[in-house]
């Protein structure tokens, strides 16, 4: 070692001795100051005998008989690009050949989840560390750098291990979804708050790191501006709130077909995440619904429904009250020859008869005592029908009744439940119900109500002009 760089390393030492032990009045920061002044030391000493692992570039620039100070450039210029090709070397070895026999164990691999995990590259974000050791390794060939070399490697490996954390954490929700229990209990918004937390935190260890203060100190300052930070993480904190209640409620699962027509959604849901939940509409649009307006508002879940096994239908058929009519002996005859009817018929009449024995009603008058309807007769065809419908539930209500009359006519409503709650399957049963009583209502001497049409008007007006065409032949 020359007398020059000894003496630059005493009198570098020397000032950074007075310098501190001028402060040691300040008892409470001995340990913090010892620590700088080792950091200074080593800072001192690497000036002069760091970067040996390089030096022979130097020598090698000198043997040329160059200028020193080019060869001072010229051995920076070179040892950058050296570290540069050690670290694409390094980094393409670890894709190129690492993660491949990583990639191939994992395959021929008899874990179902391996897959998930080569698919979120959560490997390939691994190699990434490598060009950051190699960095952090080689800082010592550049002295008067190395405490900031040392600490862009050091964020730099801190930011890949978050995005390493991240792909494992996405890694983990996909292999817990392919579980029946995600459906019941997702996570997928408790990894996102896990991911939330981790990346502050990472975050504020990058800052620190390249500061060089304490991470304790920033999170302090964070306390300060807690305000601001809740009211730009409202959403998450309402989401994470509404979350968590949801799935300890069981509000609504992955799969659930649910209406909330505030937000124009009608469909299954299919992602349930930390601020919103997505619904894809049967249009096959997509709907995104905060998470906490399904505990603020209300919506309907049809989850039970599909677990009941029965499909409501609640329609009704329009009956037109100018067709409705007491039965006469011909129809009585007719009903009882219809298989859903006979019994009914034969019971009805006994008991009508004996009815209107006991009281002697004159029956001559219709109107005296006590009679069947069409209507009434049609209304028990409906139920023993339905009653004895194949697709239709037996252990879940079943009525047909009428409802207030309306200018539309008077309304023969059916309830009943389908026992298939697929969409296609009720849509079926419900439209072979219809087609059968909208044929058979003429069997009972009844007219379906509906609006006069086109037709309607135009056989009305023929039948006004062929009456009146008769009427002048007459004269």
């Amino acid at each position: 070692m020359s007398l020059i760089s000894s003496t630059k390393i005493v009198l570098n030492i020397e000032k950074v001795s007075h310098y501190y032990f001028s402060l040691l009045g300040e008892w409470w920061s001995i340990p913090y100051y010892v620590g700088e002044l080792k950091q200074q030391i080593k800072v001192a000493y690497d000036a002069n005998n760091g970067g040996e692992e390089m030096q022979f570039i130097n020598n090698l620039l000198l043997d040329t008989g160059l200028d020193p100070r080019l060869v001072e450039y010229l051995s920076v210029v070179i040892k950058i690009l050296l570290i540069g090709l050690f670290c694409f070397i390094a980094n393409l070895i670890s894709k190129k050949i690492v993660i491949r026999i990583i990639t191939r164990i994992v395959t021929n691999s008899k874990v179902k989840w391996g897959q998930i995990v080569l698919d979120r590259k959560v490997f390939r974000k691994l190699s990434h560390f490598v060009p950051a050791l190699i960095i952090y390794s080689f800082s010592s060939t550049f002295p008067t750098h190395q405490s900031s070399i040392e600490k862009f490697a050091i964020a730099y490996t801190i930011i890949v291990g978050l995005v390493f954390i991240q792909s494992l954490l996405n890694a983990f929700n996909d292999i817990y979804q392919t579980f029946e229990i995600s459906k019941v209990k997702p996570v997928k918004g408790y990894v996102q708050v896990v991911s939330i937390v981790i990346m502050t935190l990472g975050f504020i260890s990058v800052i620190s790191t390249l500061i060089g203060k304490s991470p304790l100190i920033l999170l302090s300052g964070i306390g300060a501006l807690s305000a601001v930070l809740m009211l730009v993480f409202k959403d998450s904190l309402l989401g994470l709130v509404a979350g968590i209640q949801l799935t300890a409620n069981d509000m609504v699962r992955v799969g659930d077909w649910i209406e909330m027509p505030k937000y124009g959604a009608d469909g299954d849901v299919i992602d349930i995440s930390l601020n919103t939940v997505m619904v894809q509409n049967f249009d096959k649009t997509i709907t995104m619904i905060p998470s906490y307006a399904l505990i603020s508002d209300s919506f309907i879940n049809w989850r039970g429904m599909q677990k009941s096994g029965g499909r409501r239908i609640k329609r009704s058929l329009y009956i037109d009250t100018s067709s409705i009519t007491f039965c006469t002996e011909e129809m009585m005859e007719k009903f009882v020859q219809v298989h859903y009817l006979s019994d009914y018929i034969i019971q009805k009449e006994m008991e009508i008869a004996e009815y209107n024995a006991k009281n002697a009603f004159d029956r001559n008058n219709p109107v005296n005592g006590r009679a069947l309807t069409n209507i009434g007769v049609f209304r028990d065809y409906i139920n023993n029908y339905l009653k004895n419908h194949p697709k239709i539930n037996q252990n879940m209500t079943l009525m047909v009744r009428q409802l207030g009359h309306s200018e539309y006519g008077l309304p023969l409503e059916i309830y009943a439940f389908t026992n298939d709650v697929q969409w296609a399957a009720y849509e079926s049963v419900q439209s072979d119900i219809f087609d059968h009583l909208f044929a058979v209502a003429q069997e009972f001497g009844l007219r379906v109500f509906q609006n006069p049409s086109g037709a309607d008007l135009r056989n009305m007006v023929e039948e006004t002009s062929n009456q009146a065409w008769i009427g002048q032949r007459s004269y």
